[in-house]
């Protein structure tokens, strides 16, 4: 196993650092106030200037669409394991990854388009969307099943002519709050009498087409992530030509499978960011306050959770870089044990190391004056967001037991 950062990487980690430490960290009251002022107005879901204004800077300096390899419309596009450092950068900051056009779902829907879609679908979609001009929205998720098993999914995809006519109920859809949104990818069953994986398909839906109510956005404790937002969705009679149609009926749970690989990792690398700023934070608030006649960071209780914050991201991080370097080297399905316990290993240590950077913090942990209580409740969300842990944790299983079967 090689875990070495090529000289690129390396390059564009200096200038990633660089900045975010001048424009990203020191402008996130802004960007809260600049929601706050929108709201005010009338208008909570307008995008952010502020992160307008920063994407050209990051395209200038080639920090831009890093996310995708092996794509002829993203030259620029890194490894797994050479974005994986980047990646865990840009997580710092939760609106940080938009301002480098690497942000989810985006990412993910770029990458079944490239894979999976026609030439004339590319040209209408992925090309706007890698030039930041548009954002998208993956609709699988649904409220009257069981989601954790996609199969489950009740949304139809029914064939009339030259035509597919969509009818479901979605929720959680990541990005359809904002404006730009301009495509769904949805995933849906063209045939509930096939065999159980052969069911589904998935469909490129633009997002004006009539048919779409977005009913309601959904808080994530309390917080709507706006301009961003997760949202309910009612597709009715929604009409698409025929070609909208990924690869072809029966395919969705392979396009699922596809998809879904990468974006786990990417949740993953950012998650870890998100553990390593709060333990920075956590080391410079217990080293500036003194309680019972010394700082705190001197006291023992103190000095164990740092230690074990460090031998857990340093853990994470290290898995997380196997499995990067596996699914570049032998491929996303000879990675999927490691995919799996990626996902289970670094949003947990995450939550972790989050609790106790809140913990450190007191009062002020549970404020919006530090980043601590939102990326507690946006990291809480990961242990459900691509699969929940408890599937994971079973396909984990099933994969070491195969072994002596």
């Amino acid at each position: 196993m090689n875990f070495d950062y090529s000289d690129r990487c390396k390059e564009l980690q200096a200038k990633l650092l660089a900045f975010m430490d001048e424009h990203i960290y020191p402008n996130e009251k802004a960007f809260k106030e600049e929601v706050e002022r929108n709201g005010a107005n009338g208008n909570r879901w307008q995008p952010t200037g502020l992160v307008e204004r920063l994407k050209p800077l990051a395209r200038q300096q080639g920090l831009w669409n890093l996310f995708l390899p092996r794509s002829e419309r993203a030259p620029e596009g890194l490894s797994n394991l050479d974005y994986a450092p980047l990646c865990e950068i840009m997580g710092r900051v939760a609106w940080a990854p938009e301002v480098f056009n690497c942000a989810a779902p985006d990412t993910g829907n770029m990458e079944t388009l490239e894979r999976y879609a026609q030439e004339e679908h590319k040209r209408r979609w992925l090309e706007p969307l890698l030039n930041g001009e548009i954002r998208s929205a993956f609709a699988m998720t649904e409220p009257d099943v069981a989601s954790s098993d996609a199969t489950n999914i009740g949304t139809r995809i029914e064939k009339q002519g030259d035509e597919y006519v969509i009818n479901g109920h979605k929720w959680w859809i990541s990005g359809a709050g904002d404006p730009r949104c301009k495509l769904f990818i949805v995933m849906g069953k063209t045939d509930p009498e096939a065999a159980r994986h052969q069911q589904q398909a998935m469909i490129l839906v633009p997002s004006d087409t009539p048919g779409i109510t977005v009913k309601r956005p959904l808080p994530v404790f309390g917080y709507d992530d706006a301009p961003h937002g997760h949202c309910e969705i009612l597709f009715e009679n929604v009409r698409v030509p025929a070609n909208s149609i990924l690869l072809g009926e029966g395919r969705g749970f392979e396009i699922a499978q596809g998809r879904l690989g990468p974006g786990r990792i990417h949740h993953c690398m950012r998650a870890i960011g998100v553990a390593e700023r709060a333990l920075e934070l956590m080391c410079r608030r217990l080293d500036s306050r003194i309680a019972f006649g010394r700082k705190i960071s001197e006291q023992g209780v103190w000095r164990e959770r740092i230690a074990e914050s460090r031998i857990r991201i340093d853990t994470a991080r290290l898995l997380t870089l196997k499995t990067a370097w596996l699914m570049d080297t032998v491929g996303n399905k000879q990675a999927q044990s490691e995919i799996a316990m990626i996902k289970v290993l670094a949003p947990t240590v995450a939550q972790q190391v989050l609790d106790w950077a809140i913990q450190a913090h007191g009062a002020a942990g549970v404020s919006d004056d530090f980043p601590l209580a939102y990326q507690w409740a946006g990291n809480r969300t990961l242990r459900l967001a691509d699969g929940p842990d408890e599937v994971h944790r079973n396909a984990i299983a099933k994969l070491e037991l195969a072994k002596y079967a």
